[in-house]
């Protein structure tokens, strides 16, 4: 069976300001974001830091993707 993909908003913990519209495929958490799937980008790059414009830090620039700042709360 296929794995579908689904549109979804990624928004900053901090102020919920909408980062990226990204086309999400397979299951699991988004540890990283392939820039040939985010749809639009609201985000901020500076050096290889990605922010929100709240200056919240999303993730790391890798080249092809952005390796995400992950929280999992337990």
């Amino acid at each position: 069976m296929a794995d579908s993909s689904r549109i979804i908003i990624i928004k900053c913990d901090k102020c919920k300001s909408k980062i990226f519209k990204y086309e999400k495929v397979g299951r699991g958490h988004i540890l990283r974001c392939y820039k040939k799937n985010i749809l639009e980008d609201h985000a901020v790059y500076e050096n290889k830091k990605v922010l929100c414009s709240c200056g919240n830090k999303i993730g790391v620039d890798k080249g092809k993707f952005i390796m995400m700042n992950v929280v999992h709360n337990v």
